[in-house]
C-alpha cells in the first residue's frame, strides 16, 4: 500500500486529501506540531508527501520512497531542497494558481490604500482629539489617472494585478527578464527595463519569484534609483526585499511609503524596523487567503495527489 504523508497545513481539515488518498487505496497520516527538524523521520517510507511551510532537506528526502513526490501547497517552492530532489529522482509540483486572483486583489488593494494614506486618515480620525483631519494633511495624493505603476515580474498574479489597475486609470510597466511579448500584446502592459522601471513608476509591486538572482533585488541601490515618492508593494517573497534598508528609507523620506504582506522573517520580531517606520501597511503573509482560494488550494493538490499516486504526469511539475 503506498503511503500519503500531510506535514504541515493551516487548513479545518483535510477532507479533499483523505477523500483521495482512500480512493486510491493509499495509506493517510498528518502530523502536527512538526518543526524542521522533525520533518525528515516523518517522511519514512512516503511516496506523497503535502508540505506547507516546513523545510524539506536532502535528508528528509532520502527518507521518501524511490519516485516519490513532494506536493507543496502553495506558489513558492524555496522550502524544498529542488537540486537534491532533482539527484534523488524525487518529482516536486506546487500550486501556482489556486488564489491568483484573490492575490492580485490583495494588490492592488494595498497599492491602493498605501496610494490614498487610508491608515493615516483611519488613525487621525480614531486618535485626533477632535476626530476629524484636513484631506491634505497626510500629504499629496496624486490621482490615479496620473500614476504609473511598475511590475517586477509579469506572470499570472502580475497581469491581474495590472488588469485591476489599469481598471482605474494607471498606466502599466512591467520589468520582466523572461516575459512574452507576444503573450503581452493587447495587455495594455508597456516592457521596459529595471532601471527605467524604477525611474518612472509611481508604485514599485514585486511579483518575481525568489531565487539566487532576484535575493535582495531591491536593495539600497534600487531603492535609491525609485522617486522619492514612490510606493514599493510586495506580495511575492519577502527575501526580495532588503527589509532593513526599506524601512531606513521610508524613514529618512527617501520613499513614500511601503505595503507588504511577505517578510523576510515571519512573524516580524519585537522591534523589527518595519513595525516602527512610518507610511508601513503591513498584513500577515494573507494575501493568498479567501475560503474559495483555500478549497481550491487543497482540492489542486488532492488531484495532483491522486495523479502521482496512480503514475499518471503530474499538472505542475517542478522538475
Amino acid at each position: 500500500m503506498k503511503r500519503v504523508v500531510v506535514t504541515d497545513h493551516m487548513f479545518p481539515d483535510l477532507h479533499h486529501e483523505r477523500a483521495m488518498a482512500q480512493e486510491c487505496g493509499a495509506e493517510f497520516s498528518e502530523e502536527k506540531g512538526l518543526t524542521d527538524a522533525q520533518v525528515s523521520r516523518t517522511l519514512d517510507g512516503a511516496d506523497v508527501a503535502l508540505i506547507g511551510t516546513l523545510q524539506v532537506d536532502e535528508e528528509a528526502l532520502r527518507r521518501l520512497n524511490p519516485g516519490a513526490v513532494v506536493i507543496r501547497y502553495g506558489i513558492g517552492f524555496d522550502c524544498v531542497d529542488i537540486d537534491a530532489a532533482m539527484a534523488l529522482d524525487i518529482r516536486v509540483c506546487n500550486i501556482p494558481d489556486y488564489g491568483a486572483d484573490t492575490v492580485a486583489d490583495h494588490t492592488a488593494m494595498l497599492a491602493l490604500a498605501s496610494l490614498r494614506h487610508l491608515d493615516e486618515y483611519n488613525r487621525a480620525l480614531k486618535s485626533g482629539d477632535d476626530g476629524w483631519c484636513a484631506p491634505a494633511d497626510v500629504g499629496v495624493i496624486p490621482a490615479l489617472t496620473d500614476v504609473t505603476v511598475g511590475l517586477v515580474g509579469v506572470g499570472q498574479i502580475g497581469l491581474l494585478v495590472a488588469q485591476r489597475l489599469r481598471a482605474f486609470g494607471a498606466r502599466i510597466i512591467a520589468a520582466d527578464p523572461y516575459a512574452d511579448a507576444e503573450a503581452l500584446a493587447g495587455s495594455g502592459v508597456e516592457l521596459t527595463s529595471l532601471p527605467d522601471l524604477f525611474e518612472r513608476a509611481d508604485i514599485v509591486s514585486l511579483h518575481a519569484p525568489l531565487n539566487d538572482e532576484t535575493r535582495h533585488l531591491i536593495d539600497a541601490a534600487a531603492i535609491a534609483a525609485m522617486k522619492d515618492t514612490a510606493i514599493l508593494v510586495n506580495t511575492g517573497r519577502g527575501a526580495l526585499v532588503d527589509t532593513a534598508a526599506a524601512a531606513q528609507a521610508v524613514t529618512d523620506g527617501r520613499l513614500g511609503g511601503l505595503a507588504f504582506d511577505v517578510f523576510e522573517s515571519e512573524p516580524l520580531e519585537p522591534g523589527h524596523p518595519l513595525r516602527r517606520s512610518p507610511r508601513t501597511l503591513l498584513t500577515p503573509h494573507s494575501a493568498f487567503y479567501s475560503t474559495r482560494a483555500m478549497d481550491n488550494l487543497q482540492r489542486f493538490a488532492a488531484e495532483e495527489m491522486g495523479r502521482a499516486l496512480r503514475g499518471e504526469p503530474l499538472r505542475c511539475p517542478l522538475n
